[in-house]
Parts: structure tokens; sequence; C-alpha cells
């Protein structure tokens, strides 16, 4: 029998190019190894792409719904529905905070260990028929740790620092401005009647109160950081006593924003503290000068940086240059003697304030809402990003505007008064006023007031009493 190569057509050279066993298994798994990398690649491609599916921007959506969630669930517990309000909780993480942490761990892994914690601390306590007081704690933490998710995966943008950056440019600037033209003005007058050696009192009382206003902030923030109140209500009160304040700023600069009743208010002070003629009440006079600002102001700051998280090196920017624009000021008035234009600082000042007083209020109702001490009515209009949201205290609640639109009410009707109802005599009185012999050494042209504080006084007489009080 012929060997099967043989009996074919040429039979050798046809075994010949039969591959060998070895070969075929080589290729094989080649094949096999190459199949596998393109399976596993398309798997990996489309992993990452489930895993980048959910942008920055559907999770600050989603977000949304877990806050609506958290409400729901309360409300649940508070009706005495437990197991609606397990299966409630739930559902907020499984369906939507679950998405939110796809990008959110990119951007803060801890943060999302932590919250993932907290709901399930939540869940466990809501199973457990715990006391509702314990459940409403972990659910003003869970908003806490919600809106911090917001911050992480949201642009600061522009606006916001914008904003912030110019409210702590003005609280430095503006009450510490006051200080200034007050000092300028009791000195001057102590130039004026050659009673130059009451300088230093009133100056040891200014760097007292420089300490006090520092030692103040220290005690402030020490304090509120070992209240066991919430945060929440904390940065509610301390805003809503900056809105009073604030309140009460505003139309005090309505009433002073003509030249001639600034400089009158100034003048009515210093007569009443020189007219003791004692070093300890110009002391005093010093002190109260610097530190009633200064307390206003770490109110005023207290309130910003309590609702500036993630703002806090901007509200530091407009610190430093406020200070900045304020020491130069200061040396312009008491070394070049320049003309200082008080009345337009007065008039874009109490804008300004009044514009703080409203962000304020809104974060203050905010700080309420979050710690579910009021209603939360929320409002079907696009909402602003979390940091602009917070510079502004605009809030898509009805609470939140409903209170913003009553303050902007009462600040239009004050203007309203000031500008169009008041009698035509302010006008009259905003004339530059002829100075007496009892003024200090102030040099009054229409808009600008110039403080001279060292040197001889130029063509003045000694003065000789007060100045006209401020009516």
């Amino acid at each position: 029998m012929l060997p099967i190569a043989g009996g074919l057509p040429g039979g050798r050279a046809a075994a010949r190019r039969l591959p060998h066993p070895r070969q075929v298994l080589a290729l094989v798994v080649g094949v096999a190894a190459t199949l596998g990398v393109l399976v596993f690649g398309v798997a990996g491609s489309a992993g990452a792409q489930t895993a980048t599916s959910v942008s920055r921007e559907d999770a600050i959506v989603q977000l949304d719904s877990v806050r609506a969630s958290i409400d729901r669930t309360l409300a649940l517990l508070d009706s005495g529905q437990q197991d609606a309000a397990y299966a409630q909780a739930v559902s907020g993480y499984l369906e939507h905070f679950e998405q939110v942490e796809i990008p959110l761990r990119v951007a803060d892994p801890e943060l999302t260990v932590k919250a993932e914690g907290v709901f399930a601390e939540t869940r466990q306590l809501i199973r457990d028929d715990a006391p509702t007081g314990e459940v409403r704690a972990k659910l003003i933490e869970l908003r806490g740790l919600v809106d911090e998710s917001e911050r992480r995966l949201t642009d600061v943008g522009v606006g916001a620092p914008a904003l912030v950056f110019s409210q702590a440019f003005l609280i430095i600037f503006r009450e510490g401005l006051e200080v200034v033209l007050l000092i300028a003005v009791l000195l001057g007058y102590l130039e004026s009647t050659k009673a130059g050696d009451y300088k230093r009192p009133i100056m040891g009382g200014v760097a007292l109160g420089l300490v006090a206003t520092f030692a103040t902030f220290v005690a402030f923030s020490t304090i509120l950081a070992k209240l066991t109140v919430g945060r929440e209500i904390l940065e509610a009160v301390t805003s809503l006593i900056a809105v009073a304040v604030l309140f009460w700023v505003s139309f005090w600069l309505l009433s002073r924003l003509d030249h001639r009743r600034w400089m009158e208010f100034l003048k009515a002070r210093v007569w009443r503290a020189v007219s003791v003629g004692s070093g300890v009440s110009l002391l005093l006079l010093g002190f109260t000068a610097v530190y009633r600002e200064g307390f206003e102001s770490v109110l005023f700051y207290q309130a910003l940086l309590s609702f500036g998280s993630g703002l806090a090196g901007w509200v530091l920017a407009g610190v430093a240059v406020g200070a900045v624009a304020l020491s130069a000021v200061t040396f312009a008035i008491f070394s070049l003697g320049r003309n200082l234009p008080i009345g337009t600082f007065l008039k874009v000042a109490v804008i300004l304030v009044m514009v703080t007083s409203i962000a304020f209020l809104g974060n203050a109702v905010h700080s309420l809402q979050e710690a579910f001490l009021i209603p939360r009515t929320p409002v079907e209009v696009g909402r602003l990003p979390i940091f602009l949201a917070q510079a502004t205290g605009v809030w898509p609640t009805v609470q939140t505007m409903a209170a913003q639109a009553l303050l902007s009410a009462v600040y239009l009707a004050g203007a309203l008064y000031m500008f169009v109802i008041k009698p035509r005599r302010d006008r009259a009185a905003a004339q530059p006023a002829q100075a007496g012999p009892g003024d200090p050494q102030i040099v009054e042209q229409h808009d600008t007031v110039t403080a001279v504080s060292g040197g001889a006084p130029k063509q003045r007489q000694p003065a000789a009493g007060p100045s006209q009080s401020v009516p």
C-alpha cells in the first residue's frame, strides 16, 4: 500500500506544505490572545464610558433630587410613616446619590466615603425606630454634605469671587474711613486750639481699640466653634444680627449723604469729647471710635465667612486690598492734606451696604431652612451655581425670595423718601456752609474734605465753641 502522500499528486511536496501541529497551536493561541485583548479592551472602554457617563452638570441635577428626597424623608417621619421614610431614604441614595458618586470620587474621594457613611447611618437610624430628633440631626448633616459635594463639583467662576471680594473690601474700607475722618477732625481741632498735648491719649485709645477688635474676632470665632448649637442656626443668628446692623447703617448713611451733614456729625462728636477736657475722655473717644467700627466689622466678617465656604481666599484678598486702600487714604489725609471725595464715597457705600444686607438676609433664611426650622417651598426657576448663590443669598424658595424682596422694598421706599419726597430745603442745606470760629481746622469745598492734623493752622482763629449739632 502506497503512502497517502505518495498517492496524491505531488505527494511529498504537499506534505511539506502542511503546517506543523506546533504552528497550528501557536496560531490558535495568538488568535485567542488577540480576541481576548479586543474583548477586554472593548469591555474596558465600555466601563470607562459608563464611569464618565455622569457629568458634573448631571451630578449637580441629581443633588437637587437628593435634597428633595431628604425633605420628604423628614416629612414622612414627622407624620409617623416610618416605613415610607425608610423607603424614601433608600431611594434617595440608590437612585440619585449613587450617580453623584461617579464624578465625586474623582473630585474628592474622602468626601464621597464620608457621605456614604452618613447615608448608611441615617437609614439604620430610621430602621431602628430612633427618635425623630436624632434622625433630623443626621439629615441636617446630610444636607451639609450635599452642599459640600456640589461645591466640589462646581467651578468657582468669576461672579461669586468678585461679589465676595467687593463685600470684604467695603466692610473694612467703610468702617475704617469713618474712624480716619473722625480722628482727622479731632486732631485738626486740637491743632487749631493749641492743645496738641491731647494727641497722645487719643492715639493710645486708637491702639487699644485695634487690640480689642482683634481680641473680639478671636474670641467670637472661638465661642462660635465651641457652641453645641447647630452650625446652620449659628450662621442664621449671626447673619440676622448683621442684617439688623447693616439696616441701621444703611439709613444712617442715607441721612448723611450730603457733605454738610456728615461734617456736622463728626464735629458734634469731637466737641462732646473735647469739651470735657480730660485725657481719659479723649482716650475713650479714640478707643470707641475704633472699637465700635471694629465690632461691627467682626460681626460682618463672621457672617461673610460663614456663607463663603470655598471663597475664604477672596474674602482675605478683599480685606488686604481694603486695608491697603485705607492706608493710602489715611496717608493722603494726614501727610499730604489731600481732598477726599467723601460725598461720592457715601453714595456708593450706601448702595453696597444695602446689597450686602440683602444677601445676608437670604443666606440667613436659607440656613434656617437647612436646619429644618422654617419650611422650604421651592420655586420652579433656574438655580444659581452654589458659589454665586452664597454670594448673593438668592436661593430658589418662596421664603428666601420673599424676605429679600421685602427688605429691597423697604430700602426702595427709604430712597424714594430721601431723594423724591423729602422737601427741597435739604437740597439747600447741602450747600457748603461757611466755617465758624468754633469749627475744627477743616476746609470744605463742594464734595470734598481736607483734614489737616499737623503743623500750624493757616488763617484760622482759635476755636471758641462747637459747630452746629446734627439735626
